[in-house]
This record gives structure tokens, C-alpha cells and sequence, in this order.
């Protein structure tokens, strides 16, 4: 049988994975490899890159104009658009007259180089320095870490110490996706930017009542949107104070936030008591009601453009394909051997999972792994397939790829510079060869078709999840989220604001075991372990980040790190274009967005559809968005966000320090 329609890869009658008969992974020798000059032609003559599937999600159907023939086509350069600066800058070519994106470039911008930095070190070095990778996620490559770890040496951690990641996880998640909604993609769909962009829809807004008013308290979609405006809406600074608070419960857990000093492989060293998870529920019956709240905040939005503004289906949208590890392990299952990874991975509070065109076609970790390849075509990399891969199988015996991450060496080589050639720093991820997307709306899409999580506040139906939330100010409530038919901007936040009822369930899921070890006496929170001198030891950390997918591939020879390949979730969506010729996942969003805005003339195009589309996979934190076209020499500086994490001194509330700061001004 075969899982697989790409890779070169079968599966014998004992479920072991095999290479085919006198087949090949070289790339050029796939049947649809295109060579550079081709895609990029694609590109020129209005193909835009697009496979078939891709090109249908067009409104409508319809083809490119003729790019030719218009005066109206310009280049646009937004830099940056991450969070940290200069590490996300995004092309496109857009045909104002037609309101149609022709072609789009993801460019990382920035070297971090964080696999060069580790080998030849000690590997319990990984921990916290691959933590660096990112200051708004600093638990999440701690804890991968630590699972890579764990598998290489081996050992597991004790009950204790599996709840106290997983809680702190969940409660960073919390601040994570709070900040994301409502700090970062939020303010795009704000009474500030709405006036300038479509002021038709903020005055029909201003009109519309919001069915959810009496949970979130805002009548009208114009009263939310106002609440979304930078520094002074309600929202904006409501959601500072929640993103402190669940930063609190993380530290209860792990110590401190970001960059834990207590993940460890074989648990954490955290010191908890009593007192620690009174601390930690305290603040989590405040975040019961905010997740109500928030879910059913979105759903008005998200409906209300959806239901107002035609074509904003499209804006942001991609094939139905994602990927993703599964998060929040099961302290009775977990062992940390990758041969019985599929088992503790599918006993996860989220399931791991592919879907592809819609359909899961697996929830075993163990073929998640072996279907990963990355590739360097477009990216600022040397090949290293010419030599010999040091792994021609996993640790259970199924065939990989000489693309895999245990195969991959990091060789920067920053030349040819154009989007002939090599563009980003970022690479291709590819599973099965095909494009794939992550972030929270996978985890709960996958989550909801696999129907593997047992928990009696979380149930998954097959076509959607429903979250049992419990009483707090607001009365009990069960949330129902369903599987959309589309994946676009809009599910991507709707599925994110329901993720924070997932998390907040699991934290109480994780505060009910914890109370319930404490009675019995299992207080350990850490197992010892010893890091072995001679030989090589493999060992790969499956877990996932705020945005969704994450993996560190990490070898161990003669006691110290011969190779660390870290994996990300902006990794995959930020991809430039993969070996076949397709477009990674932002560069497919923004070809598929309308240009829904309105503007007069060039003059007045500020992009804001394609930077909604880009935003809702949270490609991190945008503060500034710099933006000139070819015919220009101006730059237009939108001031569309900021973090606001540390405008808080003491105990005086975000929302009066920033009240403060503006009156200042």
C-alpha cells in the first residue's frame, strides 16, 4: 500500500515503510519537476505559479489579465512584515485595474543560523539556546528540545512534570494567540484602518447589531471594530492585561516567560505546590470568560465581512493542505520512544495529522516524519544531496529521504539574488512533496476529523469540536466550532479565537490531574539523565508553536551535537516556491486575494487585502508596515500595531500606562 503520492515510497506487508523498486528521490528526476527558469517563466507570462488546483481558487475562475497590455501592474514591497525586524519582507505584482495580485515572493530576510550555532556542543545546550529562535514562543522550541532529548538519551518524564509543560504550554498559547487577534491581525479589521480602506463597511457595520452582544458586550460589528483600534480600543487594551495574565500562568509552570530556565529532558525543575496551582487557576477562571467571549467576539466579525463584502472569501485563501504535530501529551502514554510515537502521539490533547484537498490521510507521527523533505532551490542554501546521507531510515526502520531534516545540513550561501534564482533565507518544507500549511485552525481542523481525543470538556465530532467551558462571571457554556468549507483569513481567525477555549480547557484539564497527583504523593516533577559519550543517538522533538507545526531533528555523536535541524511553523508558510514549480503558502494566499480596498488611484493603494491575508497566519509580530511601488520614491508608513507587551510599570494597568503615554505625546 501507499500513503504517499510523491515520494518514492511504499509501505511492505509488516507496515514498514520502503523505497520502490527502481525508483529515485532525486528531484529532478520527479515527474513534475519543473527547472527554475520554467516556474519563474509561469510567472512572467501570467501563470503566476500556479498548479491547476491553486489557479480555481481565483474568484470566480478567472484568468490573470494580460499584464502586458496594462499601465496599471506595479510592483509592491511591503518590509518587514514580521515582528522582528527585517525578517519578513513580502513582493508582489499587482494589476490595480484588474484588483488582481500576479505574482507574490516571501523573502526571510534575516540569517539566525541557529544549527550552525549548536553543533559541537553539549547537547543539553540545545534547550535554551534554540529557545532564542523566537521571544513571543520561548517555551515551545524548549520543550521540543527537551523531547528531542529525551528520545536520544532516552528518558521519560514523570506524570508531574508531563502536566506542568503541558500547562504551561497552554497558558502560553494563551497569551500568544490573545496577542495575535487583537494586537497584530486585529487592528487590520479596526474602525481606523476600516475608515480609510472600505468606510462603506464601517458605516454598515456602526448599523448592524452583534447576535453575541450579550455574551462579548459589544451591540454592534462598528462597536467591535472600534475596539480594535491601536492604543486606544478596548479590545486592544483589554487583551494587553490577558496577555500578562496568561503570561503569569505560564511562569507558574515553567518558572519564567519567555526563554523557562526549568525544561529539562526528563521533565522540568520547577518548584510547584498547592499554592503554585491555586495561583494558576486564580487566573484561569478569568480566562474562562474571556474565551467565551473572544469566540463568539470573531464569529460577528468573521460573519459580517464574510456576509458584507464580496470576494472576501478569497482574501488570504489556500488548498485545503495542512500539516501538524499534535501538542499536550498524556503522562500514561508518553514514553518518548519513537518507535511507540504514533500511540503517544494520537493520546495527545491534539492530534497530529495531514490533511490533504480536505481529507486526513494520517494521524500516525511516525508517517508525518518520514514524509518530510525540505528543499533549497529559491533559498540562500547550498544542496547537500550530492554526498552520501548519513540516515537512509528512521530509528524504527521506515526509509526517508536524502531531503529529510535528519539528512539536511545548513550551508548558508547568500547568491543570486532575483526571483529567478534564490530569494529568502527561508526554505521549502514540503510533505509528500505538496505545500502545506499549519497554524491553530489545523490543529483543531485535524483535531476535529480524527476524532481521537478522549476528555470529557473536549469533543471532537468528525466536523467540528464542541468546548464545554465552565462557569466563571459568565454562566457555563458550550462552544461548538466547525470545520469550515474554505481556508481563508477569516477561518484562520475564527479557528484561533475558538482555540483559546481549547487552551483554557486544557490548563483545567492539566489543574485537575495536578491536584489529583498531589494527593497521591507523585509531587516529581524531573527524572535524571545522563548523556551518553560514545556512539550516535538520534532523537526528534514533535510539538508545535503557537502558529502550529514544529520539530527539532537532533543527532548526538560521541556526546556532543553533530546536527540540529529545527523546523518551524512560519517555516512552512513562509516558503518560497518548492521544486514542482508551487508557491508556498503566503505567496498562494496573496495570488489568490481580490483587491477588495478602495482607492482612487495608485496614490492611495495601501494593500491592506494581501497584508490580511499574510497576517492571518501570523508570520509574527508586524509593527510597522513600509510599503513604495516601482514608480514611486515615497514610502507610506502605516503604523498598524504595536506589541505593548512591556508598557506596564509595576502593578498600574496597561490600559492606564498607555492612556498615560499617549497623553504624553
Amino acid at each position: 500500500m501507499s500513503l504517499f503520492e510523491n515520494l518514492p515510497i511504499e509501505f511492505d506487508d509488516d507496515g514498514t515503510a520502503r523505497r520502490r523498486e527502481g525508483a529515485a528521490f532525486d528531484v529532478d528526476e520527479d515527474p513534475a519537476y519543473r527547472p527554475s527558469s520554467e516556474r519563474i517563466d509561469d510567472l512572467t507570462d501570467g501563470g503566476a505559479g500556479e498548479t491547476p488546483d491553486e489557479r480555481e481558487l481565483r474568484p470566480n475562475g478567472a484568468e490573470l489579465a494580460d499584464e502586458s497590455e496594462s499601465e496599471s501592474v506595479r510592483d509592491v514591497n511591503i518590509d518587514p512584515v514580521t515582528r522582528v525586524a527585517g525578517s519578513l519582507a513580502f513582493h508582489s505584482k499587482v494589476n490595480l485595474d484588474a484588483r488582481e495580485v500576479l505574482e507574490a515572493h516571501a523573502q526571510a530576510t534575516l540569517f539566525r543560523g541557529y544549527e550552525i550555532i549548536l553543533e559541537g556542543r553539549d547537547p543539553r545546550d540545545a534547550i535554551d539556546l534554540s529557545s532564542r529562535a523566537c521571544g513571543v514562543c520561548g517555551a515551545v522550541h524548549s520543550i521540543c528540545s527537551s523531547e528531542a532529548l529525551e528520545m536520544a538519551l532516552p528518558v521519560e518524564p514523570p506524570p508531574m512534570g508531563v502536566w506542568a509543560r503541558n500547562m504551561g504550554q497552554a497558558a502560553a498559547f494563551l497569551y500568544d494567540n490573545s496577542l495575535h487577534l487583537h494586537l497584530l491581525a486585529g487592528p487590520d479589521y479596526s474602525a481606523a484602518m476600516m475608515s480609510d480602506t472600505n468606510p462603506e463597511l464601517l458605516a454598515t457595520a456602526g448599523e448592524t447589531a452583534a447576535p453575541h452582544a450579550d455574551v462579548h458586550g459589544y451591540e454592534t460589528v462598528g462597536d467591535i471594530m472600534e475596539g480594535l483600534d491601536p492604543l486606544e480600543g478596548d479590545l486592544y487594551l483589554t487583551a494587553l492585561e490577558k496577555t500578562r495574565d496568561a503570561r503569569q500562568m505560564a511562569s507558574l509552570m515553567l518558572g519564567k516567560y519567555p526563554h523557562p530556565s526549568t525544561i529539562a529532558p526528563g521533565g522540568v525543575t520547577t518548584t510547584l505546590s498547592r499554592t503554585s496551582f491555586t495561583q494558576f487557576y486564580t487566573r484561569l477562571d478569568d480566562m474562562f470568560d474571556w474565551a467565551k467571549q473572544i469566540a463568539l467576539l470573531w464569529d460577528d466579525l468573521m460573519d459580517f465581512l464574510l456576509e458584507e463584502q464580496d470576494g472576501f472569501e478569497h482574501v488570504g485563501e489556500h488548498p485545503k493542505n495542512m500539516i501538524g504535530t499534535g501538542v499536550w501529551d498524556d503522562p500514561a502514554v508518553y514514553n518518548a520512544r519513537y518507535e511507540d510515537a504514533d500511540e503517544w502521539g494520537k493520546a495527545r490533547l491534539a492530534t497530529p495529522g495531514v490533511i490533504v484537498d480536505g481529507d486526513l490521510v494520517t494521524t500516525n507521527l511516525t508517517e508525518i516524519d518520514i514524509g518530510i523533505e525540505e528543499f533549497v532551490d529559491h533559498s540562500y542554501y547550498e544542496e547537500w544531496t550530492e554526498e552520501t546521507p548519513p540516515f537512509e531510515t528512521t530509528p524504527a526502520g521506515d526509509q526517508i529521504s536524502p531531503y529529510h531534516p535528519w539528512n539536511k545540513e545548513t550551508r548558508p550561501a547568500p547568491e543570486g539574488r532575483s526571483w529567478r534564482e534564490k530569494y529568502t533565507w527561508g526554505t521549502s518544507p514540503r510533505w509528500d512533496r505538496k505545500t502545506m500549511e499549519c497554524g491553530p485552525h489545523a490543529r483543531l481542523w485535524i483535531t476535529a476529523l480524527a476524532e481521537e481525543v478522549d476528555n470529557p470538556h473536549i469533543r471532537p465530532t468528525g466536523d467540528g469540536i464542541e468546548f464545554d467551558v465552565p462557569e466563571a462571571s459568565i454562566g457555563a457554556m458550550t462552544l461548538r466550532w466547525d470545520v469550515p468549507d474554505r481556508l481563508n483569513a477569516a477561518e484562520r481567525h475564527r479557528a484561533k479565537a475558538y482555540a483559546l477555549p481549547y487552551h483554557a480547557l486544557v490548563c483545567y484539564t492539566g489543574f485537575v490531574e495536578a491536584l489529583e497527583l498531589l494527593k497521591d504523593g507523585q509531587d516529581s516533577v524531573h527524572n535524571e539523565f545522563t548523556i551518553p559519550k560514545r556512539g550516535t543517538h538520534r532523537g526528534v522533538g514533535f510539538w508545535e508553536a503557537g502558529r502550529g507545526f514544529l520539530t527539532h531533528h537532533l543527532t548526538i555523536d560521541d556526546g556532543v551535537i553533530d546536527n540540529y535541524q529545527i523546523l518551524t511553523p512560519s517555516t512552512w508558510n513562509s516558503s518560497p516556491m518548492g521544486p514542482r514549480g508551487e508557491p508556498g503558502p503566503y505567496e498562494t494566499a496573496a495570488i489568490n486575494t481580490p483587491i477588495l480596498e478602495n482607492f482612487a488611484d495608485e496614490s492611495e493603494f495601501t494593500g491592506i487585502d494581501i497584508l490580511r491575508g499574510i497576517r492571518s497566519m501570523d508570520p509574527c509580530m508586524p509593527c510597522t508596515v513600509h510599503m513604495h511601488t516601482d514608480e514611486r520614491q515615497d514610502v507610506i508608513t502605516e503604523d498598524v500595531t504595536s506589541c505593548g507587551c512591556s508598557f506596564t510599570d509595576g502593578d498600574q494597568p496597561a490600559e492606564e500606562a498607555i492612556r498615560d503615554i499617549i497623553a504624553d505625546d
